[in-house]
Order: C-alpha cells, then structure tokens, then sequence
C-alpha cells in the first residue's frame, strides 16, 4: 500500500497534474465526486477527506452526517479526455469517522460478498459487455418527453463508413486503453446507433469500478462531439433494448474452479451449483440487477432479453449461458448471466450474483435440465410443464420479491436494503402516477 501510495504522489508531481477527483457512488450506482489539489493529496491518502453523507442518497442522516472519503491508491488513473491541465482520479471507499466500513458505501457491499466467497477459497472474476445508444441532442424547443434521435440505422456488426458514432466509439476505445481499461471487443449492436463496448475479465472490484468509468468516458466523449449516450436499457420502442451480459467465473488459486475436464459440458460440480444458485435466487435478485421502472420494458418476449429462468449453453433465449470453453484454454470456462442492464449499480449486482452462486454450492442446489428449445417459442402452459419460471415483469413484482429475500436482505446489509426498498417503491409510486402519451393515444377520443 506505501508503494502505490509513492506511485500516485511521484506520478502527480511528474505529470503537472493540477486536480485529483475523488470518485464514488450513491447506493443506486450514480457516481459522485469532489476534487482535491495536490497539496491535499497526500493527507487524504492518509487520513481521507471528511464529506458530509447526509447529501448522498442512501448515505447517512442529517443527525450523523459526516463520513470520510477513503482513496483506493490502486485505482489511481489520469484521465486523458479532460482538457486543459492535467487531472486525474481515485476510487474511493466511504468509511466512517473511526475508520470502520461505512454500511451505505456500495463498494463495501461488494468487499463483504468477496470476503465470503474467500471464506470458502474462491476468488470471483467478472466481464460485461456493456449496451449502450447514442443520440442526437434534442433540437431547441423539443419537450422533455420527445423520442430521441438515433445518429443510425445500424443493425449487427454494421461496418459503417465515417459515420459520427462509430468514430466517437473509436476515439473512446482508444482512451479507455489509454486509462489502462482494456477493452476486448467493441462493435455496433443490433438496433439503431446501438453500440456495445466488451471488457476483458478481472477481478469483480475492479471490474465494479472499470464499469463507473467506462460509463463516464462513454458519456462524456459523446458530450464532446455534440451527442448524447445513454445506458438506458429501453429507450426506443419496437427494438431491442441494453443489456449488461455478465461473464462469471470463480478460481481456486490460479485455477478455474468452474472447469471440470471429465464433464461433457467442462462444467465442475461448483459451476453447477453456482448456475442454479443464481438461477434459484434470479426472481428475489431482480431488483438490483434491474433496479429501474424502464428495465422491465427491455424484459419481455420478442427482444432478445431473456424472460424465463433457465440455463443452456447456446440457447440465447437462456437467462444463463454457458459460453463454449476454448480448446486449451481452460481459465475460459464461465457462465454469462444475461438479465442485467446497464443502469444497475455494478458493486450491488456483482455482489447479488455471486451471494446467489455461493448460496448454491453451500447448500448444493441441484441444477435444472438445460433448456434445449427457444423458450419463447413455448406455450406458457409447455413452460410450466417443464417447471421453468418466469423473471418479474415489473419493478414492483421485483421489489416485492426482494423484500421478503434473507439473501438479498444480508447481501446488502439492513442500511442499503431498508433504503432501496423505500426508494423503489416511491419510484414506481411516482411512475404509477403518471398518464402517459399510450395512454392519451389509446383512449382520450374512443372513452
């Protein structure tokens, strides 16, 4: 720790950096930040900078407000898209006075989860491919409720010829790599001026806090060249909406202990396990890794996003995927848990999942047969037949599942889950409110 702690001092007063942003996170995955000079940087790396807590949602209340930001040296990166001087950032954990965890901080929640899963010898890895549009800005004068304006009409791997989104998508792989964020893949996804950005596998915290900073830099360079991104996961009606599809795998040392050679899948009896935990908790789990009213717009029949609770290996209607595992490559062995959305809080959802694989290899959860068919091909009543349920359609169905959850309940903690559940319900109380521009359409002149 005093080695990166000189790193981050050394690198500051090299690089002429004139501010460093003390990065973290709301309880519902909004980033936040404050900015430090370098004279103040090595005290906070020290002692961390106090902040009142009481103005972060989910933190604390008025009458014990005061928390401390506490840097994370290892997170330490320049951030090369910022004009003018130099400035860099740092991830930080939010503790309280006496330097304990701070039960709000949603990087504590993920460390806790960690901590379980060494417990029992295993360390968590983690790659989503995130899911994103980009828009036109609104023309002057449009209402707050105007569709937005896709820059394209792309589908699939579209090969575009200089065309806006594919270069602000370049220019924003080539700084991700700048900022030592590797990226595996990046392409054009299948509705219009939808893109998609693929991270290559670490460690789940740092995968937590790579997610938060790709979602910035993706904003901001479309900020730059006049645009807007949005991880939103349905903002355009009649086309598939975007997913955060998250690659798991768990290792024993340096070996995946998902990986089994005798196995006709190369599934260990861990990864089986694992798989029907999440698939068994998926319902209860739902309301973090699709925390928002529009999330269940993307989760229906016919967009690709999965809706029913099963597991196959290249059946995408599956809300669990086992993706082939590379000839000699045995680390490659993972599963991919299909539901998530962009819009969840990364250290919330990695946590859900793995809390949900881990209960399953504790309490050797047996796992389903695979799903063989396109489950939306099947009937409802095929479906119940096979014993295959259903994820909620709604943030309220999620959030009533969640409440009555002990996983999730001890996964978060009583401080961040008392407060989610509150929020969430006054967030579809406010959406159940609303009447809406269907609503008009469809019956103020025929009612």
């Amino acid at each position: 720790m005093e080695r990166q702690q000189d790193y981050v001092l050394r690198t500051v007063e090299e690089r002429g950096v004139r501010f460093v942003q003390m990065w973290f996170t709301d309880v519902l995955g909004v980033p936040k930040s404050f900015s430090i000079t370098p004279a103040e940087l090595e005290t906070a790396l020290a002692e961390g900078m106090t902040f009142d807590g009481s103005t972060v949602d989910g933190f604390s209340r008025v009458q014990e407000s005061d928390v401390l930001a506490m840097p994370d040296p290892k997170t330490f990166q320049l951030l090369p898209y910022v004009g003018g001087s130099p400035v860099a950032r740092v991830v930080c954990d939010v503790l309280n006075l006496d330097g304990t965890p701070f039960e709000g901080d949603p990087r504590h929640v993920l460390r806790r989860t960690l901590e379980r899963a060494r417990s029992l010898g295993f360390s968590f890895f983690a790659a989503p491919e995130l899911e994103y549009f980009y828009f036109a800005k609104p023309p002057a004068g449009a209402s707050p409720g105007s569709p937005p304006i896709p820059l394209d009409e792309g589908s699939y791997f579209d090969l575009t010829t200089n065309d806006l989104a594919t270069e602000v998508r370049r220019r924003t792989v080539l700084i991700l790599e700048d900022m030592g964020i590797p990226v595996e893949y990046s392409q054009h996804e299948d509705s219009p001026s939808q893109h998609e950005i693929d991270l290559r596998y670490t460690d789940a915290l740092t995968m937590a806090d790579t997610v938060m900073t790709v979602r910035m830099v993706v904003k901001e360079i479309a900020a730059q060249h006049g645009i807007m991104a949005t991880f939103m996961p349905k903002p355009l009606f009649g086309v598939q909406g975007s997913g955060m599809h998250t690659h798991m795998s768990l290792f024993r040392g340096d070996a995946n202990a998902f990986y089994d050679d005798g196995d006709p899948y190369h599934l260990s009896q861990v990864a089986r396990s694992f798989i029907a935990g999440v698939l068994h908790h998926a319902r209860e789990i739902s309301a973090v890794t699709n925390q928002w009213v529009n999330s269940y717009k993307r989760l229906i029949v016919g967009y690709e996003a999965p809706v029913h609770i099963s597991w196959a290996r290249n059946n995408r209607s599956a809300l669990v995927r086992v993706p082939p595992t590379k000839s000699g490559k045995t680390d490659s062995t993972r599963i991919e848990y299909r539901a998530a959305d962009g819009g969840a809080n990364p250290y919330l959802a990695f946590a859900a999942l793995l809390a949900a694989g881990l209960n399953g290899i504790e309490e050797q959860y047996e796992l389903p047969p695979e799903a063989a068919t396109n489950l939306y091909e099947l009937s409802e009543e095929e479906r119940q037949t096979a014993g295959i349920d259903s994820l909620p359609a709604s943030l309220a169905e999620a959030i009533n599942l969640m409440e009555g959850s002990k996983l999730v309940r001890n996964t978060l903690g009583e401080h961040v889950f008392e407060w989610y559940v509150r929020n969430k319900r006054a967030e579809w109380l406010e959406y159940r409110s609303q009447v809406t521009e269907f609503e008009i359409r469809r019956y103020l002149t025929a009612l």
